[in-house]
């Protein structure tokens, strides 16, 4: 199970401060953090997943930054032949859409996934979106404004989930 943990413009010279660790699947091939060689106009620092071609954290030079956990959900809920959510990060890094247009897009597509947290944000507008497809509440695909000040995301669906794995 995957955590991410960090600061959100609470800090006068770091906009964000950033701790995550994947740590699930480790018989998934993956490739080391490095640039991407690929013809695109915005260059992306990850993680790849060398089975689907995904990432589950990366960044850009413009300061667009991307990640995301897996939902845990029960074997009988995951759907066998559903995208990879690791294609989430590099579509928002790929793409001009701020980080609420692209959440809203991609709850439009909610289905076509298993259960993820996605946080999406853009360094420059200071802007920073959480969206779930499996929030707990009222069974709708959740989208919110991350406000300045510390933060968690575990594989509960849910930002800021008391799981056992957070102090």
């Amino acid at each position: 199970m995957c955590i991410a943990a960090w600061i959100w413009q609470a800090h006068p010279l770091y906009p964000l401060v950033l701790l995550h660790n994947r740590d699930e699947l480790h018989d998934r091939p993956a490739k080391a953090v490095g640039w991407w060689d690929w013809d695109s106009s915005r260059k992306i620092l990850a993680g790849r997943d060398m089975q689907a071609g995904g990432t589950w954290m990366g960044c850009t030079k413009d300061g667009r930054i991307a990640f995301l956990t897996n939902v845990l959900e029960p074997s009988s809920q995951i759907v066998p032949f559903s995208k990879s959510r690791g294609d989430l990060p590099v579509q928002f890094l790929q793409s001009k859409m701020t980080p609420l247009e692209f959440a809203e897009q991609v709850i439009k597509q909610e289905d076509w996934y298993n259960g993820f947290n996605l946080v999406i944000a853009d360094i420059c507008t200071k802007q920073m979106v959480y969206v779930s497809n499996r929030p707990k509440q009222n069974h709708s695909p959740s989208i919110q404004i991350i406000t300045s000040g510390l933060h968690v995301l575990t594989n509960a669906a849910r930002l800021d989930a008391p799981w056992d794995k957070v102090i």
